[in-house]
């Protein structure tokens, strides 16, 4: 039976994510916490500040049906109150809600200390205070932070599941701190005492009577002397969203790691874990993390590291433990993974962690489903980090252990996913915190994630040659990029509505318009395929506002970049109703000018500025889209205060300051704590050093209130940060926003841009715009790309560059002859395969190595060496000298075409092997 749960009959294609929609279901959620999913659709919501709410799918609004007084604050000894973790932490249903209408909820008591386990009956959505039942209390302290747990699930046995946290305090070190008046900060009479509840996963057996039985089979026997029957497992530090496996009984759940960032004699880099549970277990906490990566004991009195424990016989000693002594051998972790990247887990990224857990999907486990999720997702393990904005599909073997795992649907980045789970009509929820810690989030929603396995709805692009101008006017509405993924025929239906005349209607893809009256139009595209699916676009047409016309100008070459090398630039802005820089009407402070190096992979697609307004963060641009595809916004807001300081707070404290700009990138790269508070900051070490400077200076800047740092006209010398490879852009950009114009009708102000981007002057090969007669090879080196092997008269293009200063280019080029090759003639040629050529060279056949005769030599060598000396290594391959052309001079951009020919060779018979073109001036 067991072997049969992870058994697939066939193996299913993966399916395209297209068919994936992400829709909100409920926003304007504070804090939300927890959520569970009833068969009509309805949805009940938990927030931390103790607020229960329902979604009702028929009148899709969402309404208080309770409120439970809850604690959310922790008081220091010496009487300092900050916000807590805690709060309403828990929501499940009753197996039997249907008949029974009982809710199980989980919150800090708002008096006394301790966490409690609750149940009322459900009455016309109303929580009925009569039938409350004090299910189960923990224990717990108040004067530090962290971990709550707050957990639920349920086996096929009516076992309740629930998840508690160690509630114990954070230090630099193991979370052993033994001296006396320090309990709250010792996890050894925590997580690590069979005599507490803290830091364990609990399994009990809720009666009818509101009191509970204990199912066989847990942790410790039932009467066994020093421990607590309701424990399933143990040595947990804040394990959090969990689930069982209908098919195995296996647990599964996110577990929240310590901070540290690298390893040291305290203790490892802290690790997330993401794990399994096939039978009650010790999960090592506090004296391990990961794959047995083992704290030392720390002696607080004498600040040094003891000893280590032994993961197969670990023993508490701790006098703030009332437990046993000798302890269960630890069991084996999931998946666990540092701030850093993961070699093991490389998927996982880099950066803030916090893991969340998630269900493990089984079509069975669904009874006549609207919209089941495809097969390729049976028996995997659909689990989500908060921090880090993913959803993960991890498949599992036939026994069970990790095999592999993907993202689902990359392109959906929930914000702080805190619950996730399955509705019953077989689609994934997804309750999304928000960007804000401890207050209410503009972004917090529950989001449901449906699957379509049929006909899916066009794609509509529509844009339009001019967005704007002085009546009469005319604009082509194009819906070029219009696509369908089923491959339909499509009917479009333009509509343009606007102030004070009729609706124009076209029935035709791409329209010639004529606007001649002042207002803002809304030109709406409604694409419809061959089974009635639509969809539609809009974009806004001004009428009676030219829009202001936006031009860099750039001294040389304006395809590449050249480190160190000065760029000459100057702005040009004319408006027809508010003049230009050159007549002095538009002022120089008037236009935001900024130039960034953003590193490799940056899409500088989402700088681009619409028709948003001027304003003092345009400059800020590249280093805004770097925040919103990072953490940051996981801890920080620009004005207000989150788990961390706002942006605003951290420009007024360390803003002119010396050597600050780069205290603060080290801060980012390698995490920090103590300035703000007791919360840690994540190190992000896979951040390229230019990412973490440009926001750096972003935020440092982020309290200015002018449009622009830089001048219309002036030189950029444009510098690699330390650590980065050289490859990314240089995105040099100007916007202006000009004045609205009155009148009869107010029409809008416009803005208008030019943004040009120039790229590193080292080119992959195998990233050519076409690639024709040639064959790529990945090369031997994971992440290194591919090489380009030509044949007689293959070629490769790339568009679009500018040869102005251009004196050679450099080809990483090798014709070898153990590997078949002929060598053979580079041209490059201008805009076709046979148009003007700049630059030809010869490749010959390389002289062959006799690697045999080298290690002959060198073994000889080794044993006529002295007593004592060191045996040379084995050699290496030579490295070959690259392949250099010369350029012909020539100015402005053209197509270049790399054409290899070889007319001796045969048809089959490669020419040469390279995978790096770089221009040289």
């Amino acid at each position: 039976m067991l072997l049969a749960a992870f058994t697939v009959q066939d193996d299913p294609s993966k399916p395209d994510e297209s068919r994936f929609t992400p829709i909100v279901v409920s926003d304007n959620l504070d804090e939300p916490m927890v959520f569970e999913v009833l068969p009509d659709g309805s949805v009940y919501i938990a927030e931390r500040k103790g607020a229960l709410k329902k979604y009702n799918p028929a009148t899709k609004s969402t309404d208080l049906i309770a409120t439970i007084p809850v604690n959310t604050k922790y008081t220091s000894a010496e009487g300092v109150a900050r916000e807590a973790e805690e709060g309403l932490m828990g929501l499940t249903m009753d197996p039997n809600y249907e008949k029974n209408h009982w809710i199980y909820l989980y919150y800090a008591d708002p008096t006394e200390k301790k966490h409690v386990l609750a149940r009322w009956e459900m009455r016309d959505d109303q929580l009925v205070e009569s039938t409350k039942k004090t299910v189960l209390e923990v224990t717990t302290q108040r004067e530090v932070c962290c971990h709550t747990g707050g957990g639920m699930t349920w086996d096929k046995a009516g076992n309740l599941y629930l998840t508690v946290g160690n509630n114990t305090g954070n230090q630099k070190a193991a979370q052993t701190d033994e001296r006396a008046g320090r309990a709250s900060w010792d996890d050894q009479g925590h997580a690590g005492n069979t005599n507490d509840l803290r830091g364990k996963i609990l399994r009990i057996h809720p009666e009818a009577d509101g009191t509970y039985t204990i199912p066989e089979g847990n942790l410790y026997p039932k009467g066994t002397a020093k421990t607590r029957p309701e424990i399933y497992s143990m040595g947990h530090r804040n394990p959090w969203r969990i689930s069982v496996d209908s098919k195995t009984g296996y647990l599964y759940w996110g577990e929240v790691g310590p901070d540290a960032s690298e390893d040291s004699e305290i203790g490892p880099r802290g690790y997330d874990e993401m794990n399994q549970a096939r039978k009650p277990g010790n999960f090592g906490w506090p004296w391990f993390v990961g794959d047995n990566q083992a704290f030392p004991v720390y002696d607080y009195a004498e600040n040094k590291p003891l000893a280590k424990k032994d993961p197969k016989n670990p023993i508490n000693t701790s006098p703030n433990n009332t437990g046993l002594k000798e302890l269960f051998p630890t069991a084996p972790n999931f998946i666990y993974y540092p701030y850093g990247i993961s070699e093991k887990f490389p998927l996982v990224g880099s950066g803030s962690r916090s893991a969340t857990g998630g269900p493990v999907y089984h079509r069975s486990d669904f009874k006549a489903p609207k919209r089941p999720w495809p097969a390729y997702y049976e028996n995997k393990w659909i689990a989500a980090d908060f921090s880090r904005g993913w959803i993960m599909a991890i498949s599992m073997n036939a026994d069970g252990d990790y095999q592999s795992m993907e993202r689902v649907m990359p392109t959906y980045h929930p914000v702080q996913p805190i619950d996730i789970k399955f509705g019953p009509s077989g689609d994934l929820y997804v309750l999304e915190y928000g960007s804000n810690w401890f207050r209410k989030s503009e972004n917090s929603r529950l989001v449901r994630i449906e699957y379509n396995g049929g006909n899916r709805k066009p794609i509509v692009m529509a844009s339009t040659d001019k967005k704007g101008g002085t009546v009469p006017f005319q604009a082509k509405l194009s819906a070029d990029g219009t696509k369908d993924f089923d491959g339909d025929a499509l009917k479009y239906n333009w509509k343009i509505v606007g102030p004070g005349t009729g609706p124009k209607t076209f029935n035709t893809a791409n329209p010639s318009v004529t606007f001649d009256k002042p207002g803002v139009y809304t030109a709406s595209l409604t694409v419809t395929d061959a089974k009635g699916a639509a969809n539609s676009q809009s974009l806004k047409i001004v009428a009676g506002n030219e829009p202001p016309k936006v031009s860099v100008n750039l001294e040389g070459n304006k395809t590449f970049f050249f480190a160190n090398k000065p760029i000459p630039y100057s702005i040009d802005v004319s408006d027809q109703e508010d003049g230009s820089l050159s007549d002095g009407k538009i002022k120089a402070d008037q236009v935001a000018v900024s130039i960034d190096y953003a590193s490799e992979g940056f899409d500088y697609a989402e700088v681009i500025q619409s028709q948003r307004s001027v304003d003092a963060s345009t400059q800020f641009a590249v280093a805004q889209v770097l925040i919103n595809k990072s953490d940051c916004k996981v801890c920080h807001q620009p004005n207000t205060k989150s788990v961390g300081p706002s942006f605003a707070d951290v420009s007024n404290k360390y803003k002119g300051k010396p050597g600050v700009t780069e205290m603060l990138v080290k801060k980012v790269l390698e995490g920090g704590s103590g300035v703000w508070g007791e919360v840690a900051m994540a190190a992000h070490p896979a951040l390229p050093v230019a990412d973490a400077e440009t926001i750096v200076k972003y935020i440092l800047n982020s309290t200015d209130k002018t449009l622009s740092t830089l001048p219309i006209k002036g030189s950029y010398i444009p510098k690699i940060p330390e650590k980065d490879n050289g490859k990314g852009s240089v995105l040099i950009r100007a916007a202006f926003t000009d004045r609205a114009v009155s009148g009869s009708k107010a029409v809008p102000a416009q803005t208008s841009e030019e943004m040009i981007i120039l790229r590193s002057p080292e080119l992959n090969a195998a990233e050519a715009d076409i690639v024709k007669g040639a064959e790529l090879k990945a090369l031997g080196t994971s992440g290194l790309g591919f090489a380009v092997i030509p044949f007689s008269n293959s070629l490769l293009v790339f568009n679009e560059i500018d040869l102005t200063g251009i004196q050679k280019i450099e080809v990483n080029a090798v014709a070898q002859k153990r590997e078949g090759a002929a060598g053979g003639t580079i041209e490059i040629h201008l805009d076709s395969p046979t148009g003007t050529i700049v630059g030809t060279q010869k490749v010959d056949i390389a002289p062959e190595v006799d690697m045999a005769k080298l290690m002959a030599e060198i073994e000889s060598q080794n044993k006529s060496a002295k007593p004592g000396e060191a045996p040379k290594a084995p050699p290496r391959r030579p490295t070959r000298a690259p392949v250099f052309i010369d350029i012909q001079e020539t100015k402005g951009k053209h197509d270049l075409y790399f054409v290899f020919k070889n007319d001796s060779a045969e048809a089959i018979q490669p020419l040469l092997s390279f995978s790096k073109i770089k221009f040289i001036q």
